[in-house]
């Protein structure tokens, strides 16, 4: 923190303190992905969401050993949430990487052009079109006939909705002269017109009224009787395709062209730029109309013209890399802050919250806003009683961006963040280095001890029907539940007081031990996941059981890589994406002997299974891990690695005894020497791409 109260560049961060911000932000963002994705329902604007994404990525560009798997960076949306099939997609639904500027859409174009190693005078064409602020769609036809149409989810799983979306009436059921299975992607919407009759029609009928036309859209396609959907005007636009069995089009303008001949409606706004200046342009004049539209925009989406350059750059965890979204500048009102509030985190941490008189920005009515921490309050200098300046980009709860101070109440006084726990009473530490300041009461503290819970049943975890958050509270405060397993012994232990409270009876009561029954069955990655260890996302939980194969295997390597000097630890910390950092997380867990005996009593009650590695089919290198060294010719090296890792194989940065090959370009270095000496299978270029076909 500088001595202006503005964040540090991360280039002049410790590596403490870069890992302490990164923890904290990607906990942040998981529960706002959470928020929109799932519920519909989001607490943070549009702009305070990219602002996060966008200081998480420059920690993890700043210390390349953050870049986890289970990086907020590397993951799109949220589970599908209960009450629909869940339907996998075939090709994974990506999000948007986000520019803000014309520099980085002129960033954007220039990385297409490294990436192929396209010259400086190769024209690189792009699709432009208005960001559609709805819910993304996929919609699968099967031999011209609609079959299956599924939300994005968390991008790789999504909700069965194919009765509700027949209900849209520009939605063809039947198309001519199409492959034999052609997945065709959207954004389901409702027009500004419509969303205002939608809201008198619930205020007369004492009913929910939504906040804006994509929350409204949202909720009414994912309305368990369709016909609630029907009687919703609900529109279409179609921009991209997922699964295809044969080819479509040779530039994505042109599929543009094919979509509207299949009875698709698409943007008729959208336009094709020869050049970045064109595109911007563009993105000027559509952003300076965007009010006289009847539907609401957020930005300009940019996506690389050529197919088959699409189709070798490919995509990160989390979008492709061949699109990008220009978002539009944010709305700002003003209004007054009544209070500050303190909530406490399932890992101890301190979050104040500023409590806002309703306002109206852009359309929402918002009240709340997070302050992120200690910190940012001192920078910007808020307290109870000011007037502030507050942002919204998008539809949600916006940021606090100043303080109007001439307008700060004469008996103002400073907000003195809390050195104790208003929970439980203990200390509220800040480390050296760290942004957080955290409650030491661990499982004393009931905060912490019921947000645990409450992450061990969340959908990702055990997501067990009928025990939502208001249950796991009430039983936790009335003593039924202490720790996991207890869950897991409520049946046994706790039936008929179950049976007997008050809003349950015996039918509710027997199908949640029938559940908890489903639920003692479970995959590892997700009961590694369960745990609620810091820093141990999805993604990282899923690389583990992977490394480890079972339960027993995972925990007895843990007890070996205490010992930091061993092989257990060096086999740890060279899995990709797992550092020192994360490897004391893991360690410090499983080292506590109050987590010990949950794991032990976990164990007895549960079925965990073991990894199961998908199925990569005839892939040469599935499985193997890779390392590249030196300067390639005929791709880059992000391509090359791009390539490997679509194939099943592992791409590491460093050699080791367990690396299977080293691909050895021109100038190779010190990579290419280690591998003589271990004895790793060392690949020519041409040699490799011999390999994979």
């Amino acid at each position: 923190m500088s001595d202006d109260g503005a964040l540090e560049p991360v280039e002049e961060l410790t590596p403490l303190e870069a890992s302490a911000e990164w923890a904290a932000l990607a906990d942040k963002i998981a529960v706002h992905d959470k928020a929109y994705y799932q519920k519909d329902a989001p607490e943070i604007s549009d702009a305070d969401y990219d602002s996060l994404r966008r200081r998480l990525q420059a920690l993890e560009a700043a210390f390349p050993e953050l870049a986890r798997p289970d990086s907020p960076t590397q993951k799109v949306g949220a589970a599908p949430a209960a009450g629909f099939s869940k339907v996998p997609h075939a090709v994974p639904m990506l999000s948007l990487g986000n520019a803000f500027d014309d520099a980085d859409v002129d960033e954007f174009v220039k990385g297409v052009r490294r990436f192929l190693k396209l010259a400086d005078d190769e024209p690189v064409e792009l699709v432009c079109e208005p960001k559609i602020d709805g819910l993304s769609v996929s919609l699968r036809y099967e031999n011209g006939k609609f079959v299956q149409g599924a939300t994005r989810g968390d991008g790789t799983t999504g909700e069965d909705i194919t009765e509700n979306l027949k209900t849209l009436s520009e939605l063809p059921i039947n198309i001519n002269d199409a492959p034999d299975v052609l997945e065709v992607r959207g954004e389901v919407y409702m027009t500004r017109s419509d969303f205002g009759k939608l809201n008198q029609a619930q205020e007369k009928a004492d009913a929910k009224v939504f906040a804006n036309p994509r929350n409204a859209a949202a909720g009414s396609l994912r309305q368990k009787d369709a016909s609630v959907t029907a009687s919703r005007s609900l529109r279409l636009f179609a921009y991209a395709w997922g699964e295809v069995s044969g080819p479509v089009a040779e530039t994505h303008w042109d599929f543009l062209t094919k979509l509207r001949g299949w009875g698709f409606p698409t943007n008729p706004l959208a336009r094709l730029a020869r050049t970045t200046d064109e595109g911007l342009a563009f993105y000027n004049e559509i952003e300076a109309g965007r009010a006289a539209l009847d539907y609401e925009i957020d930005g300009m989406v940019y996506k690389v013209n050529r197919l088959d350059w699409q189709q070798r750059l490919g995509a990160v965890s989390r979008a492709p890399r061949w699109a990008i979204a220009h978002k539009f500048a944010a709305e700002k009102a003003e209004t007054v802050l009544n209070e500050i509030t303190i909530q406490i985190g399932r890992t101890g941490t301190l979050t104040p919250v500023a409590n806002l008189e309703p306002v109206t920005v852009g359309g929402v009515v918002v009240s709340r806003a997070t302050l992120h921490n200690e910190d940012e309050i001192a920078r910007k200098d808020v307290r109870k009683g000011d007037t502030v300046i507050i942002q919204r980009a998008g539809d949600v709860i916006p940021q606090v961006v100043s303080v109007v101070l001439e307008k700060r109440p004469k008996n103002s006084k400073a907000f003195s963040f809390p050195d104790t726990c208003p929970e439980c009473g203990s200390l509220a530490v800040r480390d050296d280095g760290e942004v957080a300041r955290r409650c030491t009461g661990g499982l004393i503290c009931p905060a912490q001890k019921l947000e645990r819970l409450k992450h061990f049943v969340s959908r990702n975890a055990f997501d067990i029907e009928g025990l939502g958050v208001k249950h796991i509270k009430a039983f936790s405060e009335d003593g039924l539940i202490k720790t996991p397993a207890d869950i897991f012994r409520l049946e046994s232990d706790h039936a008929e007081a179950i049976a007997g409270r008050d809003g349950w009876g015996q039918q509710s009561a027997d199908n949640l031990f029938a559940a908890l029954r489903d639920r003692s069955t479970i995959s590892l990655d997700r009961f590694i996941f369960a745990l609620g260890i810091r820093q141990v996302g999805q993604a990282m939980a899923r690389l583990l059981a992977k490394q480890y194969g079972s339960l027993s295997g995972w925990r007895a390597q843990m007890d070996a890589a205490q010992d930091r000097e061993g092989e257990a630890f060096a086999d740890l910390t060279n899995i990709d994406g797992i550092g020192p950092l994360v490897a004391d997380d893991l360690l410090a867990f499983c080292a506590e002997d109050h987590n010990r005996d949950v794991l032990d009593d976990l164990e007895n009650l549960l079925t965990v299974e073991d990894f199961k590695a998908p199925d990569m089919g005839a892939s040469p290198v599935a499985g193997k891990t890779v390392v590249f060294t030196g300067s390639l010719e005929s791709l880059s090296r992000g391509e090359a690695k791009a390539k490997a890792e679509s194939l099943g194989a592992k791409v590491a940065g460093s050699v080791s005894k367990k690396t299977d090959y080293v691909v050895v370009g021109a100038e190779a270095g010190s990579k290419a020497k280690k591998a003589a000496e271990l004895g790793v299978a060392t690949l020519s270029e041409d040699e490799w791409l011999a390999l994979i076909g």
